[in-house]
Order: structure tokens, then sequence, then C-alpha cells
């Protein structure tokens, strides 16, 4: 069951460089899974088995809150073919990066 997920991580915390801090361990933890991914400026795509990717996107909304936000808000948007592909991600933006 193949899927793409974009996700969006929002530690609620009190400034700029927290947010980041933050939002790049859970970019780190995305890119640990091994999964083809692609960070974007305000969200980021990653592409594999729809378990798996369900899987990630709540271990995200942990880690952020591991690395010290007390709250988070996460918005997901799923592309998901069950007897088929999804377009990938280098499909949908290489063109626009050469």
């Amino acid at each position: 069951m193949q899927a793409n997920v974009a996700i969006q991580v929002l530690p609620h915390v009190n400034s700029d460089e927290e947010v980041i801090r933050i939002v790049d361990e859970v970019i780190a933890y995305i890119k640990s899974t091994g999964l083809n991914y692609y960070v974007g400026p305000s969200e980021t795509a990653i592409e594999g088995d729809y378990d798996q990717l369900m899987e990630i996107i709540k271990n995200c909304q942990l880690v952020a809150v591991k690395a010290g936000a007390p709250k988070v808000s996460a918005y997901v948007k799923i592309s998901f073919a069950p007897d088929g592909g999804v377009l990938t991600i280098e499909k949908k933006v290489t063109k626009h990066h050469q």
C-alpha cells in the first residue's frame, strides 16, 4: 500500500529559534527512517508504505514533545493508492529544481 504524506509540525514554543531547533529534530528523525523525503519551507514530504508513514506521523509529534515542545500542532496531507502507485516526490518537484 503505497502513499506519500506531507507533514508540518508546529511546536508551541516561545521563540523562532526553538521552533527551528525542534523542527530540525523532527526532520532528523524523518531522515533516520531511511525513506525518501523532501524538506520544503513549510512541510516535509515522505513516501513509502502507508502503515509505516502513519507510524512516522505519530512519532514526529512525540519527537517534538521529547525535544521540549509542551504542545504540538501537526498538519498532514495524505495521498494513498491501495492498489497502485502514487505520484512520487521526484515526479512532482524535480523539474522545478533544475
